[in-house]
């Protein structure tokens, strides 16, 4: 979910992360500029001096899944403490999943191929604001946050994030065709809500020891900072390989590719905004324009 779908990603020290923390000013909106490998793509930030109380708003080919795809399940984690900050990341005002409407169609498709299998699908996140990446950047450059540490990354170090890949100073989910999502068994019942401050199981132990979630069996929970999430691991079981692979088939034929480091991470191809990164806040605020 972190690492850039295409976009170079760079390591950095723990003391530069903090350097950039520190010095990182929001620019004013971009227009969208010619994109090279070499160079940084465009981010389209909200105002640095916002007049009236506005908030920047998405573009027209932004929509809310729900209004396209109403049963797909929705399980947004960073508006929830329960992600590997542990508090509600920033730009999430709502739990809800914004995508562009190709993408949203492409997941209508979908769902209706795995609902006809007794499955359905359920997003963990969809389109993320480029504040809610710095926010993951300032987070990485703390060396104390580590509260989540338990169920998120045990095996991992901190200072290693940036350099392993699991963090990234940009989102391809900020361009809005990206999707963090698994699938659940029919009927599924409610995820119970995550209580903050109980005891943390790894997220790559066996399932029913896991925090529960009525999803498939993939081998690892979602947002598991290790190589066990990579989705063609060996050493997952049959069953949950099994499982990653309904995921992944049932989605490639609607258009999308899985990044081979997560099994959960898909993104719609071609992409609406494939250089530009955006900056609106996940909120019906910032559809408003389009009613």
């Amino acid at each position: 979910m972190r690492r850039p779908s295409s976009a170079a990603r760079t390591p950095l020290t723990v003391a530069a992360l903090a350097a950039l923390a520190l010095t990182a000013v929001p620019a004013q909106a971009a227009t969208p500029a010619a994109h090279t490998p070499d160079a940084p793509s465009p981010v389209a930030h909200r105002p640095t001096h916002p007049s009236h109380g506005q908030q920047p708003t998405a573009p027209g080919e932004f929509v809310a899944l729900s209004e396209v795809a109403p049963t797909i399940r929705q399980d947004i984690r960073y508006f929830t403490p329960h992600n590997f900050v542990g508090e509600p990341v920033d730009g999430y005002r709502s739990p809800m999943c914004l995508v562009t409407e190709d993408t949203a169609h492409a997941l209508a498709r979908a769902q209706r191929a795995f609902l006809r299998q007794g499955y359905t699908l359920k997003v963990y996140d969809c389109y993320r604001p480029q504040r809610a990446v710095d926010h993951f950047v300032r987070w990485a450059a703390d060396p104390e946050a580590t509260k989540m540490k338990g169920e998120f990354y045990p095996r991992v170090a901190k200072d290693r994030l940036f350099e392993d890949g699991y963090i990234a100073e940009k989102s391809g989910h900020s361009r809005g065709s990206t999707v963090d999502l698994t699938l659940a068994k029919l009927p599924a019942a409610p995820t119970r809500p995550y209580v903050p401050g109980e005891p943390l199981t790894p997220c790559y132990a066996p399932k029913d020891e896991r925090f529960p979630d009525n999803s498939v069996d993939a081998g690892t929970g979602f947002d598991c900072f290790d190589t066990l999430s990579h989705t063609d691991d060996p050493r997952v079981t049959p069953a949950q390989r099994a499982n990653r692979q309904l995921l992944k088939k049932g989605l490639e034929r609607q258009g999308f590719t899985n990044l081979p480091e997560e099994w959960w991470h898909f993104t719609h191809e071609p992409e609406t905004f494939p250089d530009t990164y955006f900056d609106f806040p996940v909120s019906r605020r910032s559809l408003t324009h389009r009613h």
